[in-house]
């Protein structure tokens, strides 16, 4: 049986083009299959509302600029959201670090070298006062030549893991254990903090709006395009959700 939505039949030759945009997905098939689906009910249901002007794109955002509204974020959700994160409106936090990276390469595996980095890090929390010696020996960051020495560094300057890790750790504080990164594996040290300023609210609550109005317009969209494909006539294959299209 071939596919087909509210009684007209999906072409081969749709789903084949199609097929272009997925080649990196799990499934590409089953991948291109859905898009093809979904935009054929939303093609349908700007028609039944009388959207008909401009290509097919325009249509479909027509479609959602009619029918998937949400409210403006008011100035107490906006400050919800201010206080409950007040790491992320600060400028100008800044940490001083070393670090020792064991580094993956076909000839040293990674079983192999957690094995030597969890010694060495058991000897650093031992003797803490070993660090530049260890790193010189050991690490395979340029930094081992200066003992590990990191610099000063601020948010954004390092991949996320890294980062987050950094501004966690005390004055001071070696980490209890490995940083696994796609560089390889990391024993980290904060030397010094060096504290930022907070942002005040009226600097950000612009940009905390757009944020809270992006996030609800995407909740939106995610259940009315289950109400839309729960309540479309599809055949020969079975959509996500296609039974349930209240997402809660």
């Amino acid at each position: 049986m071939g596919i087909s939505v509210n009684g007209v039949d999906v072409a081969d030759s749709e789903i084949e083009a199609e097929l272009a945009h997925h080649q990196q997905a799990a499934n590409p098939v089953q991948a291109a299959v859905h898009e093809v689906i979904l935009r054929r009910v939303l093609l349908q249901e700007a028609a039944a509302l009388g959207l008909q002007a401009g290509d097919e794109d325009d249509r479909i955002e027509a479609l959602f600029a009619q029918e998937v509204k949400v409210p403006l974020a008011d100035d107490e959700a906006c400050l919800r959201y201010y206080m409950s994160q007040p790491e992320r409106f600060r400028s100008g936090d800044l940490v001083e670090a070393r670090h020792i990276l064991f580094q993956v390469t076909p000839s040293a595996p990674l079983d192999m070298l957690r094995q030597t980095a969890e010694l060495i890090l058991a000897e650093l929390q031992a003797r803490p006062e070993r660090f530049e010696e260890l790193a010189a020996q050991y690490s395979n960051c340029p930094s081992g030549a200066i003992g590990g020495n990191l610099g000063q560094l601020g948010r954004g300057a390092c991949v996320p893991e890294f980062e987050e890790l950094l501004f966690r750790l005390q004055e001071g504080e070696l980490a209890g254990r490995l940083l696994e990164t796609r560089f390889g594996l990391h024993i980290v040290q904060v030397k010094r903090r060096v504290a930022g300023a907070v942002i005040p609210f009226a600097t950000v609550r612009a940009q905390i709006a757009d944020e809270l109005q992006r996030q609800a317009w995407q909740r939106a969209l995610h259940q009315y395009l289950h109400i839309l494909v729960g309540r479309a006539g599809i055949e020969g294959i079975t959509l996500e959700g296609a039974q349930s299209p209240l997402v809660q």
